[in-house]
């Protein structure tokens, strides 16, 4: 028995969908890792934030840098790509792409976004990891690997335990 054809509009329609996100790995002379604390959740994080329709990946990472930031920075080498699945309010699963935005060679230029950000800092590797949520924080170690072999991680997250 052969399935009925569907039009594209319709097929489209009834496909699963995800939320994708960007981000940058950016570290200053001492090779100390930067991260943001948003005002609106607890922790710190990478700058970056969600695409916006149509946007690529690597373009909403410069883009939330210089909104974030003030800084104008390339989205360089894809580090990581971590799928997390569905996961408390969040009810479809989130695509995370992690780009290397280099060394940023005057941090006295950032300029916070004070409607987002309370504050950002360079962190050593092994402190920034402490920081980081736990549902992130797999990125760090990945990134630090990817950027030194050129060649980009892969991160399937874990489902949550029922009623976690």
């Amino acid at each position: 028995m052969s399935t009925p054809y569907l039009e594209p509009t319709e097929w489209y329609a009834g496909l699963p969908s995800v939320f994708t996100s960007a981000c940058l790995l950016l570290t200053d002379a001492r090779d100390h890792v930067l991260l943001v604390k948003p005002n609106y959740r607890p922790g710190w994080g990478f700058p970056g934030g969600i695409t916006e329709a149509g946007e690529a990946p690597h373009d909403c990472a410069m883009r939330e840098a210089a909104e974030e930031l003030g800084v104008s920075v390339r989205a360089e080498d894809l580090l990581v790509v971590h799928w997390l699945p569905p996961s408390g309010e969040r009810p479809r699963s989130m695509i995370n792409f992690m780009f290397d935005g280099g060394v940023l060679s005057d941090p006295g230029r950032i300029r916070l976004q004070v409607e987002e950000l309370d504050d950002a800092a360079f962190f050593p590797w092994d402190t920034a990891a402490t920081l980081l949520p736990a549902n992130i924080a797999a990125r760090l170690p990945a990134a630090h690997r990817a950027r030194g072999s050129r060649c980009p991680v892969y991160l399937p997250g874990e489902p949550e335990a029922a009623g976690g």
